[in-house]
C-alpha cells in the first residue's frame, strides 16, 4: 500500500522532549510531512542528549562520535525532517512564518506563555495562515494553571490522582514506570488535530487545539468511580487484587506471576473449577457477583493458595481450559518481543541512519492498522539540521544564496 491517511498534510513541529514529539511521530506515521524545527543554540530537541546513544559498536552511555544519535531520538525522530531555526532572531521567525504559510498544522509543547513571548502563538500563526490547525500540548492548558508553568510527567501523575490508585492503603504513592502523562496527552492531541483538519475541509478555517497533560490524565482517572467507591466504604487502593471485581488481580506462582480477570458469573465459575473447587460454584458466597465482592478476601486467598504450589505452565492452561481469562505477567523486554505485536508493526526494530538495523533493540511502531492505507515510519531519525537546504529550497523556494546567507549568520 502506498496511500497514507495524511498524505499531503504538512506539519511544522515545534516540540521537544516526549509529549509533543510522540504526537508528531504518530502524525508522521499517518503520512504527514513533519518538519521538525530545532534550536541550533541548544543542540536541538532535548531528546538528542538523552543517554544511551547508539554507536557502531552498539549502545553506549556517552557519545563515541559527535554524530551518534540518542536512542530517544532514534525512536521519536523517525519520519521527520530536521530544520534548525533561531526563533529569537527576527530572520528565524520570518522563516518560521514562511513554513507556517506553507503548512496545514503547527504542533508545539512550550510552557504556557512562551509562544506569546516569542511572538509565534496561535494568533500570529492564524494571521499568517487562517487555515492553520495550531495544536498546543502543555502541562495545564495553553492559558497556564496554578503553580509552576512547567509540568513533568511525574508532576502530572501526582496532581492527577493517579499515584493514589495503585498500591495498598497506607503505602507511599506509586509512580507509574511508564510516563503515562507524557503519552496520554499526545494521543488526544492527535485526535484533536485530525478532527480539526476534518472540520476545516478543503476551504474552511483552522483553529486552536489545546490539550492539557493534567486534564488528559485526570480525565482517565475520572473514568473509574474512585470517589464514589470511597463514599460507600470500598478502598481505592487494593494492591494486587480488586475486590469489587473478584476474582480479579495478580497472583504468584512458583516461577512468576499471572493476571486473572474473572468478574462475571461464568468466568468466576471457571476459576473455581480450575482451582479444583467445583463444589463452590453454587455456593451463595461465590455464585453471584455481590457475594463474591463481599467475600473477596476469602476467594482471593483460595486462588493464591492454589497458585503458589504451581508453575505458570501448570496454572495458565488450567485456568484458560475452563474459560477464565488469565495471562502471564511479562517484563518489558519480553513484551516488546511478542511475535504478534511485531507482525502487526506495533513494535519495530531500531534503525540508525548510519549504522543500519539493530534488530535486538525495539521501538514503538504506529499501533493503527488500516485496510486501505499504510501507517508506518519508514525513514530513520535525522541529524540536527539535516534538511535545512531541501526544506527551504523545495518547500519555501528560497534561492541558494539566501539559504547560504542564513546558514552563515547562524539563523538556520
Amino acid at each position: 500500500m502506498t496511500a497514507r491517511p495524511l498524505d499531503g498534510v504538512v506539519v511544522v513541529d515545534l516540540t521537544t522532549a516526549l509529549a509533543g514529539p510522540y504526537a508528531t511521530l504518530l502524525l508522521a506515521g499517518l503520512g504527514a510531512r513533519v518538519i521538525k524545527v530545532e534550536n541550533p543554540a541548544t543542540g536541538g530537541d532535548s531528546s538528542r542528549n538523552n543517554s544511551p546513544y547508539l554507536s557502531a559498536e552498539g549502545l553506549t552511555i556517552g557519545r563515541q562520535d559527535p554524530e551518534d544519535l540518542s536512542l530517544s531520538m532514534l525512536v521519536r525522530g523517525r519520519g521527520k525532517e530536521s530544520v534548525t531555526l533561531d526563533l529569537k532572531d527576527p530572520r528565524g521567525r520570518e522563516v518560521l512564518g514562511d513554513l507556517v504559510r506553507a503548512a496545514d498544522v503547527v504542533v508545539e509543547n512550550f510552557s504556557a506563555g512562551v509562544t506569546t513571548r516569542l511572538g509565534i502563538d496561535h494568533a500570529w500563526a492564524r494571521a499568517i495562515n487562517p487555515r492553520i490547525v495550531y495544536t498546543s500540548i502543555s502541562g495545564f492548558g495553553a492559558q497556564g494553571g496554578p503553580g509552576s508553568g512547567k509540568a513533568m510527567d511525574t508532576i502530572v501523575q501526582a496532581l492527577s490522582g493517579l499515584m493514589m490508585t495503585a498500591g495498598t492503603p497506607g503505602e507511599p504513592p506509586v509512580r507509574f514506570g511508564l510516563p503515562v502523562g507524557d503519552l496520554v496527552a499526545p494521543l488526544y492531541a492527535v485526535i484533536g488535530t485530525v478532527s480539526a483538519l476534518l472540520q476545516r475541509g478543503s476551504d474552511g478555517p483552522g483553529q486552536h487545539v489545546d490539550v492539557s497533560m493534567l486534564g488528559a490524565l485526570t480525565s482517565l482517572v475520572a473514568c473509574e468511580p474512585f470517589d464514589a467507591l470511597e463514599e460507600i466504604g470500598l478502598p481505592v487502593r487494593t494492591g494486587a487484587t480488586v475486590p469489587r471485581l473478584a476474582p480479579f488481580g495478580v497472583f504468584e506462582v512458583e516461577d512468576g506471576w499471572f493476571a486473572l480477570c474473572a468478574p462475571t458469573n461464568a468466568f468466576a465459575a471457571g476459576v473455581l473449577r480450575a482451582i479444583e473447587r467445583p463444589d463452590l460454584v453454587e455456593d451463595p458466597r461465590f455464585a453471584e457477583r455481590d457475594g463474591r465482592v463481599a467475600n473477596a478476601t476469602e476467594l482471593h486467598a483460595l486462588i493464591a493458595d492454589w497458585a503458589k504450589r504451581r508453575t505458570l505452565a501448570e496454572a495458565l492452561p488450567a485456568l484458560t481450559a475452563h474459560g477464565a481469562p488469565a495471562a502471564e505477567v511479562r517484563d518489558p523486554a519480553a513484551a516488546v518481543r511478542d511475535a504478534i505485536v511485531a507482525d502487526r508493526g506495533e513494535v519495530v526494530p531500531v534503525v540508525d541512519p548510519r549504522h543500519g538495523l539493530f534488530p535486538e533493540l525495539r521501538a514503538t511502531g504506529v499501533p493503527i492498522r488500516m485496510s486501505g492505507a499504510a501507517t508506518t515510519l519508514d525513514r530513520p531519525a535525522p541529524q540536527l539540521g539535516e534538511h535545512v537546504r531541501p526544506v527551504l529550497a523545495d518547500l519555501l523556494h528560497y534561492p541558494a544564496d539566501r539559504i547560504d546567507e542564513l546558514l552563515a549568520a547562524g539563523v538556520v
